[in-house]
């Protein structure tokens, strides 16, 4: 499939100028305050505690409330509803799935939300494939399926930009490079170590560039990498999901208006997570068929933080269209921004190792996933097993 693996890399230069003619949908930075980036989005098993077509349609939900296929009519009718809305969709399994469902007319309706930026994929392969158990070459061939249909069905800008690798449990070298090779501008992962991640949180440091490839002379397999701080969950207080008991923003003339609590609680949120260089992003789950829930809760705490810092009452803003392809135009919603208090620029840290591992928490039994085995995501390696540490971890040759 072409475009899967690139061959040979693209020159630096070239890469430069793909990163700039990307879309740009999303509302400008400042680099005065700290800007927060709220990524509303959904996790889709493809398969789990129930079968591929059991999570599709809502069956069995004594054994897990989950029905893909209304989650994604929701999101598409939210999204119609409110040009400022955004939304990113990794699963193309139920993606396809959902997709011969639809009318000639909701699927131009999908088409204009990608072009426009409102609705990007992510990730792009039929599922988000494991790191550790699955063999390099299914990988691969998982993505190009994945990619093929996006291409056909939704153009240019269906094309994934971002790999999403949230849940697979620790992250191989390999895999990186791999999606550095195909194009991709940078990954993001959600399971880490709980020692390596409070070393990242502590340091500021959940923002990195991962050099690869030992081989490969860079960039040709460096990649920008963010790790989230809650895995693919929002932060603790604001889940607004119809299975969730946290309470919604109210924000007017009554005795439950919390908008002082909701706003600080986020702010103190948002301060203590931000890593360099005063940027941060939180993902927001919308796993539920009632995406209104999220985005009413969403809009209005957009609002009244940045009411709170510009000092100007808030509105609810009407936004045109972002046209992505071809020429861009970027007019959209305001980014929740905050006083970046005495937070100095550092440059992101850069990651030599063969993979960001997942260790067992003190007191946890321990898998050890032994390389020759099921470690397979590179075929040089071998495997091994850090009793110290309770990882597992490659062993990989001089030549990288």
């Amino acid at each position: 499939h072409p475009g899967v693996l690139a061959c040979p890399p693209p020159p630096r230069a070239f890469w430069l100028l793909r990163l700039r003619s990307r879309p740009q949908s999303c509302p400008p930075t400042r680099p005065d305050l700290l800007n927060v980036h709220l990524v509303p989005h959904t996790h889709d098993d493809v398969g789990w505690l129930k079968t591929v077509e059991q999570y599709f349609y809502g069956v069995h939900n004594e054994v897990q409330h989950a029905g893909v296929q209304y989650i994604l009519d929701s999101v598409v009718a939210q999204l119609v509803a409110d040009p400022s809305r955004r939304f990113i969709y990794a699963e193309v399994a139920f993606l396809a799935r959902w997709w011969r469902q639809q009318d000639e007319a909701t699927r131009r309706t999908v088409r204009q939300l990608v072009e426009q930026g409102r609705l990007e994929l992510v990730g792009g392969g039929w599922c988000m494939s494991d790191e550790a158990a699955a063999h390099y070459s299914p990988i691969i061939e998982q993505l190009a399926l994945g990619r093929r249909f996006l291409r056909r069905e939704l153009g240019a800008c269906g094309t994934p930009r971002v790999a999403w690798q949230i849940d697979p449990f620790g992250h191989s070298r390999q895999l990186a490079a791999i999606f550095a090779q195909m194009g991709y501008d940078g990954l993001f992962v959600g399971r880490v170590d709980h020692q390596d991640k409070a070393r990242r949180e502590q340091r500021r440091e959940m923002e990195l560039l991962w050099r690869a490839s030992g081989s490969l002379p860079p960039p040709a397999a460096d990649l920008f990498t963010g790790v989230l701080p809650n895995v693919y969950n929002p932060p603790s207080g604001f889940c607004w999901d119809q299975l969730c008991s946290d309470p919604p923003v109210v924000d007017e003339d009554s005795e439950e208006n919390n908008v002082d609590s909701v706003v600080s609680a986020f702010l103190q949120i948002a301060n203590a997570q931000v890593g360099a260089p005063g940027c941060w992003g939180a993902p927001w789950v919308l796993d539920t068929s009632n995406a209104n829930l999220w985005f009413k809760n969403m809009d209005k705490l957009i609002a009244h933080i940045n009411a709170r810092v510009s000092g100007v009452p808030p509105v609810t803003p009407t936004h045109i269209p972002t046209i992505c392809c071809p020429t861009p135009s970027p007019i959209s919603p305001p980014t929740p921004f905050f006083p970046a208090s005495q937070r100095q620029p550092r440059p992101r840290p850069l990651l030599h190792p063969v993979l960001l591992p997942l260790g067992a928490a003190p007191g946890q039994p321990l898998l050890v996933r032994r390389g020759g085995g099921s470690l397979r995501g590179d075929p040089r390696c071998s495997g091994g097993t850090d009793r110290q540490t309770d990882v597992a971890f490659l062993q990989v040759p001089e030549d990288g």
